[in-house]
């Protein structure tokens, strides 16, 4: 790397610094066995992305299903080992609203894990997947009757209830059947979770969850936490397991979950004692943050669970409770890193940009800034435009003695915000034809992507063994008009 010119742009992020070398993978974005081959190229388990491209196109979703398999596992074993002494064990759903297909849904099942759902679409993956109604969970504010019948249809093991007025249809539905919906209350304990305003999901003021603070319907005064507690249990048709929260989403440090842990647990006492009954599980959600740029830190499973551990023991002790069983849903945190998208470059310019607001020194002063645009964009990755996402990207098709220029890598679409990567370095070299490689995609791109200006969404492909394999296939122009019902007759 040429490093006369290896100083950062003042465009760039404090967070930015320039690669000490352009053409490294850097950890822990990057799920195990990607690596660089001897020509500089960017592999999967030994398969050049070169290959990749070549075989099914771009922009294309690349997994690793030993990684995910591997992730997966490591939260199994780490809070099973962590909650062994308090509960046995924890029951680890995975959050299939991350990333979900068949086969994904086939490797959670296999690796001892529980399955998350949050729609009829998500349940009927767990179907053809072969995945036991008593190893699936049902989220979701706004559950339709249909959803509803169909979870009591496949004996799920839970139904995560989100408001009064849900918990009084899930009653009804089920006494119509003759049958008990197993029941668990989602509470929102009030914890702020150091994230985006519109991931975080424990705040009062959302669409989420049974307050356990503010106004009441009730003449007792009771919140509505306790109030769906007293429903629920003079309901015939309704099993309640027990309580849930989740406080957000990408959290690194412990705390939030810490004092989530410790509220749920006291409210869970409270009453069991007010009204002799007994909840026995507490579901603490996940939001368990990835590495998307080289400064973020994730914690190791066995960390996350040791410290959540030790809440729940200290706490149970104090409040003298027997320990519910626990349950988490990490998705991010499994899928995430497991994944990167590999996309073409197309067009390239630089356009000069005034210096950043506050740095008087500079006043009057151009920088450049170059837009590389790829093949896909907010079609196949919205979360940039959603919430601010940050994301890295490395020149996967070769390396590259050429400068570092701070670069934004933007998609096709007509929108100006249609921003894949916001800022990152890259070789000044770049040009058309060169592959880029975006991690830490598994979760929530492909989940959110859309056919906007008509765009195919794209394949996802499994690797494994050194063998690729689609596991969703990408979209075709025929699958576009499929549903286009055409000009009717006049």
């Amino acid at each position: 790397m040429n490093t006369d010119a290896a100083h950062a742009s003042p465009l760039a992020p404090e967070w930015l610094a320039v690669p000490e070398d352009l053409n490294a993978l850097q950890a822990p974005m990057w799920a195990a066995g990607v690596e660089k081959n001897d020509a500089g190229e960017v592999t999967i388990d030994g398969i050049a992305v070169s290959e990749l491209k070549e075989q099914f196109g771009t922009p294309l979703f690349v997994m690793s299903e030993s990684d995910f398999r591997s992730r997966a596992r490591a939260f199994k074993d780490a809070f099973d080992a962590a909650f062994a002494d308090i509960c046995g064990g924890v029951d680890v759903y995975y959050a299939g609203k991350s990333f979900l297909c068949t086969a994904v849904a086939s490797w959670v099942a296999e690796e001892g894990l529980r399955l998350d759902t949050c729609s009829g679409g998500e349940l009927a993956v767990a179907a053809r997947a072969g995945i036991e109604g008593s190893n699936l969970g049902l989220h979701g504010n706004n559950k339709s009757d249909a959803e509803i019948n169909r979870a009591l249809d496949m004996k799920l093991g839970r139904i995560v209830v989100d408001s009064l007025d849900e918990l009084e249809r899930v009653a009804k539905i089920a006494s119509s059947r003759g049958e008990v919906a197993k029941v668990m209350l989602r509470l929102t304990p009030g914890v702020h979770a150091h994230t985006h305003e519109f991931i975080a999901t424990a705040h009062e003021d959302q669409k989420f969850g049974l307050s356990m603070a503010g106004d009441s319907t009730e003449e007792a005064g009771l919140s509505a936490a306790e109030e769906a507690v007293a429903v629920a249990t003079s309901y015939a048709s309704i099993e309640l397991l027990g309580l849930h929260c989740h406080i957000g989403s990408q959290i690194f440090e412990p705390d939030g979950f810490a004092v989530a842990a410790e509220k749920l647990l006291g409210f869970l006492a409270a009453m069991q004692a007010k009204y002799s009954i007994l909840l026995p599980e507490l579901d603490l959600g996940g939001g368990y943050g990835i590495a998307y740029t080289p400064v973020d830190t994730p914690r190791p499973p066995a960390e996350i669970a040791q410290a959540m551990a030790a809440v729940v023991r200290s706490k149970c002790a104090e409040l003298d409770i027997t320990p519910p069983r626990i349950s988490i849903e990490p998705g991010r945190a499994i899928v995430g890193s497991t994944t990167f998208t590999l996309y073409e470059v197309g067009t390239l310019k630089t356009v000069r940009v005034d210096a950043p607001e506050g740095a008087e020194d500079l006043k009057n002063v151009t920088y450049p800034r170059r837009y590389v645009s790829v093949d896909g964009g907010m079609s196949d990755n919205a979360r940039p435009v959603l919430y601010d996402a940050d994301y890295s990207a490395i020149l996967a098709s070769r390396d590259s003695s050429a400068a570092p220029q701070l670069s934004r890598v933007v998609g096709k679409h007509c929108e100006s915000g249609d921003i894949v990567v916001r800022d990152v370095y890259l070789p000044a070299d770049v040009a058309a034809g060169d592959l880029l490689a975006v991690p830490g995609t598994g979760a929530y791109c492909w989940a959110l992507s859309s056919n906007y200006n008509y765009l195919a969404r794209p394949g996802v492909v499994a690797v494994r063994d050194g063998a690729a394999r689609l596991i969703v296939r990408g979209e075709t122009e025929e699958d576009l008009l499929n549903r286009d019902m055409g000009v009717p007759n006049v």
